[in-house]
């Protein structure tokens, strides 16, 4: 038998730039789903079923259609999605959640057309020659840009992330259209104000393709890592950098989450390095990437080394803020219960208002999550008991309709960092002492 040739690299796809076109997509979107839902509601209606809103809207052929627009639009509207299938259904529910969880996945690329006008618009006509090599193929591809490799003449290893045409002025329309969908789907409560998570996306957003800036963060978080050679930050290149495009050092590892294999020593060495940075990024720098895509860790296996990839998420946190969380994971380890609950309002986890119920809730989810850091000795990630006892609690609670409350942003960001960095020790099986880890910054 003739061996199977590999697959033809993609082609890729042309990102919708202008705001006509990106609209259009939109309009597109909305018939197709809204079509599948009259003819979904008919043969429902004809079976003695009233289906809600929420019901047709969450078909699995009307879920395809959503996410194969909004991974075809990448920007925002792509990004809006992976920002709220990470949230552990606390906002959406499951259904949803695991429709715009397929969104976490790479984006196709730009063709080699576009990718070419793009790189003439931010490097001029004879951009080509600054290089002696430059991969056409994209090595990595994801919601507001794409990273190719390229050696220049002077002989630098790079990695050079390109942002997709008009990405920077169609989020806020696009983020604008994900939240008409939302609210025409009925599965939001109408008491329930997201104007503040869909300002704060915005904000986010906005910042996280200002490229300018995430090369400011890259070279922070190189400082501030400079006493820790555990840690692998990519140099900065300011000179082949724009708003649009950033230029790095390439430096070689494979996906983090590819070591699931790897002895167990080494699992426990990785996620040991994880969860220690999020505790100096908390409560040491005061300064964190909150984006926890497994993609943004990479691991070399010869130096021993966890590489730290993408800062467009990096976010600050305030003096108080930080102050709070110390006292609540204090209380926490104490079981002091009422020390707890006041630290949890302080941050905004519920308010004075809150029905004691529901509070209570919330405190016995939080005692869930202190289980790993209270035991004196190692914690076994991999056991999925806790896991599915916090997500239970967590769906029971998102029921309760009139409890449906949404956290200020830095507290949104911090659990959905925590997390995902606890997602990934689940899938690495790790065994940490956690509470030794978190007592040496309490």
């Amino acid at each position: 038998m003739a061996p199977t040739s590999p697959p033809a690299p993609s082609k890729g796809r042309a990102v919708p730039s202008g705001r006509f076109s990106r609209l259009a997509s939109f309009g597109s979107m909305a018939s197709g789903v809204a079509g599948g839902m009259l003819v979904d509601g008919a043969r429902q209606l004809a079976t003695g079923k009233r289906p809600t809103m929420g019901d047709l809207l969450l078909t699995p052929a009307n879920a395809l259609k959503v996410t194969q627009q909004l991974a075809h639009l990448r920007g925002a509207a792509m990004k809006l999605g992976q920002l709220m299938s990470m949230d552990g259904g606390e906002i959406l529910p499951p259904e949803m959640t695991e429709v715009l969880a397929r969104l976490r996945s790479d984006a196709e690329h730009m063709p080699q057309a576009q990718l070419h006008a793009a790189l003439q618009l931010r490097w001029g006509k004879h951009w080509k020659d600054r290089f002696s090599t430059f991969s056409e193929q994209p090595i990595a591809a994801a919601s507001i840009g794409q990273v190719h490799r390229a050696t220049t003449r002077d002989g630098r290893d790079l990695a050079i992330k390109i942002q997709y045409p008009g990405v920077s002025h169609s989020i806020d329309s696009d983020i604008n259209n994900v939240a008409s969908l939302l609210r025409l789907s009925g599965i939001l409560p109408k008491t329930l104000d997201i104007a503040p998570m869909l300002n704060e996306a915005k904000r986010q957003l906005h910042e996280e393709a200002d490229y300018t800036r995430e090369g400011a963060c890259l070279e922070r978080f190189a400082t501030l890592l400079k006493d820790a050679p555990d840690y692998v930050v990519p140099a900065f290149h300011a000179d082949l950098s724009t708003p649009n495009m950033l230029a790095m050092s390439y430096v070689d590892g494979v996906p983090v989450d590819s070591m699931a294999g790897a002895p167990q020593e080494e699992r426990n060495r990785i996620v040991r390095l994880l969860i220690e940075l999020v505790l100096r990024e908390l409560f040491e720098f005061k300064l964190m990437q909150t984006d926890p895509n497994f993609a943004n860790y990479q691991y070399d296996a010869t130096s021993k080394k966890l590489i730290l990839l993408d800062f467009g998420a990096t976010r600050s946190f305030t003096d108080e803020s930080v102050a709070n969380y110390h006292r609540l994971m204090k209380a926490g380890l104490d079981v002091d219960t009422q020390a707890a609950r006041q630290a949890a309002m302080d941050i905004g986890f519920f308010d004075a208002t809150t029905e004691p119920k529901h509070q209570t809730a919330v405190m016995e989810m939080f005692d869930m999550a202190m289980e790993p850091l209270r035991q004196d000795g190692p914690f076994d990630f991999g056991a999925p008991e806790v896991i599915a006892r916090l997500r239970n609690a967590g769906m029971s609670l998102t029921q309760e309709r009139d409890f449906w409350h949404i956290p200020p942003m830095d507290t949104l960001f911090l659990q959905r960092k925590v997390g995902g960095i606890y997602l990934l020790a689940s899938k690495l099986g790790a065994k940490i002492n956690v509470r030794d880890l978190l007592t040496r910054h309490l």
